[in-house]
């Protein structure tokens, strides 16, 4: 009897100090809340702040104050919502910060916000669907100066099933500030090639994501500060540009092709980048006609100093450039503050008889954009 009462204490001591441990739980959350309408519900706990601001890439006419209720959670409804897929995130007190009931967030350098999808009343292209999938990855890889890099890689569905089925690489550099993973969580690269292929619209593929910021990474891993983002076009911005291109010729190919079943010639190849990504597509791709045969600039472009100094061989010689790419893919939205340039390298490649295919959508730099762009010439590739 005595054992039994000590066990019955020990169990209710236990107990008590269990619940005590137990941090104090606020009361339930639920953020973001899409409604069948299309429009948003937006909550957030912060019951001693003074005021609560909602800011997103949805609100057409700027952030819009949220309410606080009862227990001290903010809320706002916003909408409806055009579907897509869009970043935002909470104001507190002055203070950005994330939502932290989504666990969706915008891979970024510089900010931390959450992502919001709006679904279409049938699955868009970039949206989960009823389909085979791929799978994804995180590779790390010996880099530059002793540093280790890090790549996102999707391989097609039944990669795994047909070990003696060898693929085609699209290797793809997402834009200034973003990382290895933009393309991945916000550009939804693999419901993209997922649903392409399933219809038949895309050849299967190995899509391989890098970090395109090969110096904020070594500082990083050296315990240095992050350089700052060099200006447009200066010797330090193409300085940068050398380094990813070295990276990704010198590193990240070899790893990939001896880890992944990649087909290991130029015509197997394609290269796409979006924004800083996308300059350095072109640098890369045109830099090294011998490695790539498939070329893809969204909201980029080269100018006419660079193309008359660094790539005169493109330029001179339009007949052998127009022979080595299968495609050479130029896009940009026409509220894009990369517009004008982006023109005026088509009007450039026009005038020097350099065979491209041109899309001009509406819209600005944004991530909306480039699922258009990546969906639209993903069909293109390797046919």
């Amino acid at each position: 009897m005595r054992t039994k009462q000590l066990l019955i204490f020990t169990f209710m001591f236990a107990l008590a100090f269990t619940i005590q441990a137990q941090p104090p739980r606020g009361p339930f959350v639920h953020s973001p809340q899409v409604h069948d309408d299309k429009t948003v519900t937006f909550e957030y706990l912060a019951p001693n702040a003074e005021k609560v601001i909602l800011s997103g890439q949805f609100l057409n006419g700027g952030p819009v104050e949220m309410t606080k209720g009862d227990q001290g959670i903010w809320r706002v409804t916003v909408g409806p919502i055009q579907p897509d897929i869009y970043s935002y995130n909470f104001i507190v007190d002055g203070t950005s910060v994330m939502d932290p009931g989504n666990v969706d967030y915008f891979p970024n350098e510089r900010f931390k916000g959450s992502i919001l999808l709006v679904p279409g009343d049938e699955p868009r292209m970039y949206e989960l669907r009823d389909v085979p999938h791929g799978a994804v990855t995180y590779e790390y890889y010996p880099s530059l100066e002793g540093s280790t890099g890090s790549v996102v890689v999707y391989t097609p569905p039944g990669y795994d099933d047909y070990p003696d089925k060898s693929y085609p690489v699209f290797y793809l550099i997402s834009g200034t500030t973003d990382t290895e993973e933009t393309f991945y969580k916000v550009g939804r690269t693999n419901f993209i090639l997922d649903n392409l292929i399933a219809e038949g619209l895309a050849e299967p593929m190995i899509v391989v994501m890098p970090y395109g910021n090969v110096a904020a990474r070594i500082a990083e891993q050296t315990g240095d500060v992050k350089p700052q983002d060099p200006p447009r076009d200066s010797e330090a911005s193409n300085a940068r540009m050398k380094q990813i291109e070295n990276d990704l010729i010198k590193n990240i190919i070899p790893y990939i092709e001896s880890n992944y079943r990649a087909i290991k010639d130029r015509e197997s190849r394609a290269i796409a980048g979006f924004s800083r990504g996308g300059g350095q597509t072109l640098r890369i791709a045109y830099g090294n006609m011998d490695t790539f045969a498939w070329v893809c600039s969204y909201a980029a472009s080269s100018s006419p100093e660079d193309m008359h100094t660094d790539f005169v061989s493109v330029s001179s010689n339009p007949e052998q450039t127009n022979k080595m790419l299968k495609l050479n893919w130029v896009s940009v939205g026409n509220s894009d503050f990369m517009y004008r340039p982006v023109m005026d390298y088509m009007k450039y490649m026009d005038e020097h008889n350099i065979k491209f295919q041109g899309l001009v959508t509406s819209g600005g730099h944004t991530w909306m954009n480039v699922k258009k762009f990546v969906t639209e010439s993903a069909q293109l590739l390797f046919k």
